[in-house]
């Protein structure tokens, strides 16, 4: 019997260790996630934006991992990854996924609630476990290659989720989860390595709110920042522009050692290994290997 998503976030915070979330545009990238989890033997999440499950597919993306966690019985998940409305929350606990993130950090708190609360409200009379993730704290909307910090995000202290800010959020929406902003942001900096995490502050929400966090934007982000995070409370981290990035270099080295091939899934297998390489490495980190 596989383990609920909820079940294996709480193990993972008991034994202070991450869950990987790795975010994924096409069927390769799912592949070189579930190879390379499977290779570790560790639960893992797949992750799906709004415009990569529009690119994939709403539906056939959740059938495709529906379809590998049942033929191989592994604990493999479907995050619908920051999804801004209601109706695209709804849209993704309908199409079946294990947990939805509605992000409301560009709204106002009371806005931000009013429509997390909703989005809780669903999932638990939906006819299954659905998870709810809410994010308070701004921490830019890209995952690409960045030569600065994005607009609109400050990384001072003052600018950081509160504390009790985040308790009273958790307390009146009902939220299984919570994605702060504690120094990190979505992309990464060109230069490879971005700013610090505030570990302290991670500490600080953690023990007010109780419920596991999120680490969002976590490309670009040292070793010891996920060690020092994941010790604090972060139970899940999420990468999605380092992904993007092993999968494009893969590619293109693909493409220039064999420029005759025309055969896609020939071409793509250098860049489906990439992917895989790079995801676990990456699990190694989360979970102490």
């Amino acid at each position: 019997m596989i383990k609920k998503l909820k079940e294996v976030i709480q193990e993972a915070r008991e034994k202070k260790v991450a869950v990987g979330h790795f975010n994924i545009s096409n069927i390769e990238a799912l592949w070189a996630i579930f190879n390379a989890a499977k290779s570790l033997n560790v639960p893992v999440i797949i992750g799906v934006s709004e415009g990569e499950r529009d690119f994939i597919g709403v539906k056939e993306v959740a059938a495709l991992v529906k379809t590998i966690r049942e033929d191989n019985n592994y604990p493999i998940y479907l995050n619908a990854d920051h999804t801004y409305s209601f109706e695209r929350v709804k849209e993704a606990i309908d199409a079946g996924y294990d947990s939805v993130i509605f992000d409301g950090a560009k709204l106002s708190f009371g806005e931000n609630v009013a429509i997390a609360k909703q989005c809780v409200e669903y999932a638990r009379n939906c006819g299954r476990e659905v998870l709810i993730e809410g994010e308070l704290g701004y921490i830019g909307q890209s995952s690409k290659v960045l030569d600065a910090i994005p607009e609109g995000v400050d990384l001072s202290e003052k600018s950081l989720t509160d504390p009790q800010m985040a308790k009273k959020f958790v307390l009146e929406t009902g939220v299984d989860m919570l994605a702060p902003a504690v120094g990190n942001f979505h992309g990464m900096l060109r230069g490879g390595v971005d700013p610090k995490l505030n570990i302290e502050r991670i500490k600080e929400i953690s023990d007010s709110t109780g419920v596991p966090l999120v680490l969002h934007g976590g490309s670009g982000n040292s070793e010891d920042d996920f060690k020092g995070a994941i010790a604090n409370g972060m139970c899940i981290i999420h990468i999605n522009t380092e992904i993007r990035v092993a999968f494009k270099e893969g590619l293109e080295k693909s493409l220039a050692d064999n420029p005759d091939e025309v055969a896609p899934y020939k071409i793509l297998k250098p860049a489906e290994q990439a992917v895989q390489d790079l995801v676990v490495k990456k699990l190694k980190e989360f979970n102490n290997l």
